[in-house]
């Protein structure tokens, strides 16, 4: 039975998270509903990463398995996309080997956070970047990050345990860059827990306005409460950005608040 890995994109504003859920619109729901349709068949599909309502992707992957594709490979996105609505969009399409799960078989992902430090508030990147209306000292924001890097026990950053219980995760790397107003936070880790990322960015912030001390990060990681951490960053400043796996597939793509990517140009004639 052939498996299709498909990348997506969407904004999460309107959605109540992806995973499919009864009498409310989420991002599995619109996609198998979708898919279904276009594929003939009823489908369901596996995402890398459940995010909650509000939270954007720009590099979602997910997998499903086909009885046969009745779509040429190359033109499945178009055919979907015609369907899917303007905030859910299908970047790409691959057939993958049969065991390959868009959750188990990921190697790691990367989230990106943006964080718009201003005075007064900005209409037009509300839904995509959380408002902070105070100075942020970007190196006391990196400083606590420092604190982060490696394997710990993030329970103190977990909103719902996970049903094993195991709160360990190791984070690869923590990037914090300022771009103008805008403060991008990315984290990447081998798996996140559930506000994991949301909750290690508003404890972070407070270290960067000086209502917390960088240096009583590692005594946060230690106290294995929630109650230790700061609050929980609002949904609109985070994306789902990359999953990379085994095979050298990485999903990542920048979330255009940062601005438009960069084209490659086009070869000399």
């Amino acid at each position: 039975m052939p498996v299709l890995r498909l990348t997506v994109a969407y904004d999460g504003t309107a959605f109540s998270g992806f995973q499919r859920q009864p009498a409310v619109r989420t991002v599995a729901g619109v996609l198998e509903d979708t898919l279904s349709k276009v594929l003939g068949e009823r489908v369901a599909v596996t995402g890398a990463g459940r995010t909650d309502a509000g939270v954007h992707a720009t590099g979602q992957v997910i997998s499903l398995p086909v009885a046969r594709l009745r779509v040429p490979l190359e033109r499945l996105p178009l055919a979907v996309n015609a369907l899917l609505p303007a905030d859910v969009k299908v970047r790409e399409a691959a057939e993958v080997a049969g065991d390959f799960s868009a959750r188990f078989s990921a190697r790691s992902r990367a989230y990106v956070y943006a964080v718009r430090t201003a005075a007064l508030p900005d209409p037009l990147s509300a839904r995509h970047a959380a408002h902070v209306p105070y100075p942020v000292d970007d190196g006391r924001v990196r400083e606590a990050c420092a604190h982060l890097v490696g394997e710990h026990d993030f329970r103190s950053f977990c909103g719902v345990l996970p049903e094993n219980g195991i709160t360990v995760r190791r984070i690869e790397e923590i990037a914090v860059e300022r771009r103008g107003v805008l403060l991008r936070i990315e984290i990447r880790a081998d798996g996140f827990l559930h506000r994991m990322v949301r909750t290690i960015v508003g404890t972070v912030l407070e270290c960067g306005w000086g209502r917390r001390d960088p240096q009583s990060i590692p005594a946060v990681l230690a106290a294995r409460s929630r109650a230790a951490a700061g609050r929980t960053a609002p949904p609109q400043g985070l994306y789902l950005a990359g999953v990379r796996y085994p095979d050298g597939y990485d999903s990542f793509a920048e979330p255009p608040i940062f601005g438009p990517v960069p084209m490659p140009e086009a070869p000399a004639r």
